[in-house]
């Protein structure tokens, strides 16, 4: 093999690979969105995700692609591990369906796939049809690329040195070992395949080499997932690890199993004698459904070795804890409504504690923003809250279904708004730490005086909060008036302190990145004293009619 069939080869390999990215990117773009909402909705029961799994991955053609769209659902609290592991075993199955199109001879056609791509990606406007250009584009490059392999590599038969080298992986540890390590370099167990594929074709691999390259193929797939999740939190790592386990035992069974039985491997290869390209695809799809038939009623113990290993710390468990309705848990459409109303009262009342709580370790971190644990307990608690304000939303408008009175109807759409309030006042909380977190990496200090004004307005809201609550909680509407009393001095105290800060601007006593952040500061807890008004004021109109 020379230089140019070298050159050939790593074109035909870089044709194919930028191909698939070109083609996955397309369907991603016509359906990416489409694809998250599939997933969020669909993942709650096992069958169902595994589904989704396979659906998702074979419309983006990228199993990678779905794994982290899952890391970061699980990441978010938008789904738990044991929803995720029925996604991840769906998407192993997905993956297959790249090998099994380009199993089909379509090199001539390739030109032609082309020019349809490129006419549709370039000289349509319509999104949708430059998109599908896209994805034809890609399909057309991805099999040009594959006869540049083809044909790179068939002076490659004529090497006994080569040959000879490539028996090695007919020992399976080896076949195993080498798949898993290429598929880990090109970071896509469906471009492996292909690869294999057309050695295959070429006569340069066997179909049983083929047959434990796709084995350790597919533990090498899980590589992208294991380096993305080392920048998640430990739910998105524990999620990598699901799918490294899954796969680790898929391998260990497939390879006892064509060891134990070659009368398997035998079968596949009779489905399509003639074809050994359509015998690695096929080989590939049905191990996959294999494992995931086997696998599968066993997944919740996946779920408990992910979280052996990487244990629940007590913030997660008390994150955890958090994130369970506590009293909307048992309310349905056949509830008591007076029962269920109480119910729902007292879980917004919840969350509401919860945001009042992060916004006072918000303000603790921003004036002692040494204390790491402080910020990460705001993070932790504003998943919580987001999380709690969607399935709470969610819980009310089921209740909707209730027979209830005028009275509690009203009631209810207030608690959706007050929930919502409760929301961005966690959210001010965020914002507060990363005020704190651009001070210490500027290494700014405020004044004595500065910090001394914004602990005097953070108290004032911090009490209008905790008022607004009890109003809420116990429709106390004669406290209404101290509320807005203190909510006024808030006002006054953001316009009175915001005048000192620049003042002590001028005066060159404040660094200015110190002075934008104050007002910032002030702006954000004003608005904390707003939400609270709102909250309080929430059921005032009932009390009025």
């Amino acid at each position: 093999m020379d230089l140019t069939n070298i050159l050939s080869f790593l074109g035909g390999v870089g044709l194919f690979l930028y191909g698939m990215s070109i083609m996955s990117s397309g369907l991603k773009n016509a359906a990416g969105e489409k694809m998250r909402i599939i997933l969020e909705k669909v993942a709650g029961r096992k069958v169902l995700a595994i589904f989704s799994g396979i659906l998702v991955t074979v419309l983006i053609q990228s199993s990678s692609a779905t794994d982290m769209m899952v890391i970061g659902f699980v990441d978010s609290a938008l789904m738990s591990l044991q929803q995720a592991v029925g996604v991840i075993m769906g998407a192993n199955i997905g993956t297959t369906v790249t090998a099994q199109i380009t199993a089909f001879n379509l090199v001539a056609f390739a030109p032609l796939i082309l020019f349809a791509g490129v006419v549709l990606a370039v000289f349509v406007k319509k999104n949708t049809l430059r998109h599908i250009g896209h994805i034809i584009l890609g399909f057309g490059m991805l099999f040009v690329g594959i006869g540049i392999l083809k044909a790179a590599i068939a002076p490659l038969s004529q090497s006994r040195e080569f040959v000879e080298t490539l028996e090695l992986l007919s020992h399976p540890a080896l076949g195993i070992l080498f798949g898993f390590l290429f598929t880990s370099l090109l970071q896509s167990s469906s471009s492996s395949i292909v690869i294999f594929q057309a050695f295959a074709v070429e006569g340069l691999l066997t179909y049983e080499e083929c047959m434990f390259l796709a084995i350790g193929a597919a533990v090498g797939s899980v590589t992208p997932n294991l380096l993305a999740s080392l920048t998640t939190g430990r739910n998105g790592k524990r999620t990598a690890l699901l799918n490294l386990y899954f796969n680790l035992i898929r391998a260990a069974l497939l390879t006892a199993l064509v060891l134990l039985f070659p009368a398997i491997p035998r079968w596949i290869q009779s489905l399509s004698p003639q074809d050994i390209a359509r015998q690695v695809a096929n080989t590939h799809t049905l191990f996959a459904i294999f494992a995931v038939l086997v696998i599968a009623p066993f997944s919740s113990l996946l779920v408990k070795a992910a979280q052996k290993t990487l244990p629940l710390l007590p913030a997660e468990q008390q994150a955890l804890e958090d994130r369970q309705l506590k009293y909307l848990s048992t309310v349905s459409v056949k509830s008591i409504p007076a029962v269920a109303m109480r119910q729902a009262a007292l879980e917004v009342v919840r969350m509401g504690r919860m945001a009042r709580e992060n916004l006072e370790t918000a303000m603790e971190y921003f004036f002692h923003f040494n204390r790491q644990e402080l910020f990460d307990q705001v993070e932790e608690r504003e998943e919580t809250v987001d999380y709690l304000n969607k399935v709470i939303e969610d819980k009310l408008v089921e209740l909707r279904a209730l027979q209830l009175s005028d009275r509690d109807v009203f009631r209810l759409s207030r608690m959706v708004l007050v929930v919502s309030n409760f929301e961005r006042i966690s959210d001010y909380a965020e914002n507060i730490i990363e005020f704190g977190e651009r001070l210490k990496n500027a290494k700014v200090r405020l004044s004595a005086e500065a910090e001394q004004e914004l602990q005097q307005m953070c108290e004032a809201v911090k009490e209008v909060l905790d008022l607004a609550i009890r109003i809420f909680e116990e429709e106390r509407f004669d406290l209404l008036p101290q509320a807005e009393a203190i909510e006024a001095r808030v006002d006054e105290m953001e316009e009175r302190f915001v005048q000192n800060h620049v003042d002590r601007l001028m005066k060159g006593q404040c660094d200015p990145l110190g002075g934008v952040i104050f007002a910032d500061l002030c702006t954000n807890l004003e608005r904390c004293s707003d939400q609270a008004i709102n909250i309080a004021t929430a059921l005032v109109k009932e009390e009025v009619a």
